[in-house]
């Protein structure tokens, strides 16, 4: 079925506050995590963060290739929320409403538990048009704050939504799962996250299903039918 696009006409900051708009300032939680990624990044030394490491990083090789599921990440997350906003409000409110809480939690934990990583290689195996795309986000992210993975958790927040989609083919399911998969490997291929950091996501996102989708989905399907 092909879906209506939302009609924005006459939209203001004083309707903000109407039924109709209201969503809008969910985009809010942006500010506030911009804020605090602000402090986390630069006013807590990587002296004070607890490296996170386990013998599974040792395992995985450093491959550049990744970082096209790790870049694609910032579309996935960025198409999803301005899709959603044309096309599917109450869909829109959900991820975001995931994501924030997502944020929430893992900033708490950057706060009261800082982190940092140290599975960057000093120098790159090859040089190539993909090493000097990651040089580049080594240069401006980085190393701290990194237990529990946004990158992981915010995808596997948009696949739980897509997943949900009746309106959203099984191709595209499957296509949806496979580049969220893909960018759960990337944050370890990359050297951005151990893989601590996507396991701890994992509890996270679980949160944030049970707050969002809790009492309209997963609950009427525990419940015992008549």
């Amino acid at each position: 079925m092909k879906r209506q696009i939302y009609d924005y006409r006459g939209l203001s900051l004083r309707k903000l506050n109407e039924p109709r708009f209201s969503h809008l300032k969910l985009l809010g939680g942006w500010i506030v995590y911009f804020c605090l990624y602000f402090i986390t990044e630069n006013l807590i030394p990587a002296e004070r963060c607890t490296p996170v490491h386990c013998a599974l990083d040792d395992l995985i090789p450093f491959n550049e290739w990744f970082v096209l599921f790790y870049v694609g990440w910032y579309a996935l997350v960025f198409g999803s929320l301005l899709y959603t906003l044309l096309f599917d409000v109450p869909r829109f409110r959900s991820i975001q409403t995931f994501i924030m809480i997502t944020q929430a939690v893992a900033m708490v934990c950057y706060i009261l538990w800082p982190t940092r990583q140290d599975l960057r290689p000093e120098v790159f195996p090859r040089e190539n048009l993909l090493t000097a795309v990651i040089a580049f986000i080594y240069s401006f992210d980085t190393s701290t704050g990194v237990c529990p993975s946004l990158h992981v958790a915010y995808s596997l927040g948009i696949l739980s939504a897509g997943l949900k989609d009746r309106a959203l083919p099984g191709w595209g399911k499957a296509l949806l799962t496979a580049f969220v998969l893909g960018v759960c490997l990337s944050v370890c291929f990359v050297k951005q996250h151990s893989a601590v950091d996507v396991f701890a996501a994992v509890p996270v996102c679980l949160l944030a299903e049970a707050l969002v989708y809790g009492r309209d989905y997963w609950l009427p399907r525990f419940r015992r039918k008549d």
